[in-house]
């Protein structure tokens, strides 16, 4: 068996900064400050985000910690709301579903998704480019933890505990656009693939020792053979 994981922005779609303009609003709401301008969002955990740049905005983390379930529940209401009144923020990558379609159709494989995104943020994106939630099986969300080296973890827990299995890290997957995903699966032995359709350069990730990398995900066959290598 082995347990394929998906990061969202930037590896299967571009929301064309939906998700940046609901928290700025949310935050400038209840903070009155978006926080450093200059801040990369790549990587990172919704829950993090928030507490790094009201960290720069001179916050403690009690004031935050008070404030930032209500935060994520209202920055979920912008995203869902902004998603639909323009449906032209979503993009989908090219290649995305016809690999969908065949690691899932591929024997001894379980797909889910490895993401910074909290589930609900998770949810409205890919609604937005029509993907079925529901096909990814196994998930660690950034409301699971506020760092991503811990969602592996949480991932690989979740496998065996739903698959009745005692599952290796060297047989996890992650595939994702920025070096954090190519890090965040050491500490269990996990292999992580890269795709160069977010701000990293094929080169940029290649730094970061990966099994692989793509330009895209239009090479079904390829693609395969590598996750499934």
């Amino acid at each position: 068996m082995k347990l394929i994981l998906f990061d969202i922005d930037g590896t299967l779609l571009s929301t064309d900064g939906a998700g940046r303009q609901s928290l700025e609003t949310v935050l400038t709401d209840v903070f009155g400050s978006t926080g450093d301008p200059n801040y990369r969002y790549d990587g990172k955990t919704d829950r993090q985000i928030i507490r790094e740049q009201m960290r720069f905005a001179g916050f403690d983390d009690a004031a935050i910690d008070a404030r930032l379930d209500d935060i994520l529940a209202t920055y979920l209401t912008h995203l869902g709301t902004l998603l639909e009144r323009d449906p032209s923020m979503a993009k989908l990558y090219d290649g995305v579903l016809p690999l969908l379609d065949a690691v899932e159709a591929s024997d001894n494989v379980t797909m889910g998704l490895l993401t910074g995104n909290v589930r609900g943020g998770a949810q409205h994106k890919l609604r937005a480019v029509g993907i079925d939630f529901d096909r990814f099986v196994i998930n660690a969300f950034g409301c699971d933890h506020e760092h991503r080296p811990e969602l592996p973890r949480v991932a690989q827990q979740r496998a065996n505990q739903a698959l009745g299995l005692d599952l290796p890290g060297d047989r996890v997957v992650i595939i994702g656009d920025t070096p954090a995903d190519m890090q965040c699966g050491r500490a269990i032995g996990a292999r992580a693939v890269g795709v160069a359709t977010g701000r990293f350069s094929v080169d940029e990730l290649s730094e970061h020792a990966p099994h692989a990398v793509f330009a895209d995900l239009t090479d079904t066959e390829r693609v395969l053979e590598v996750l499934l290598s």
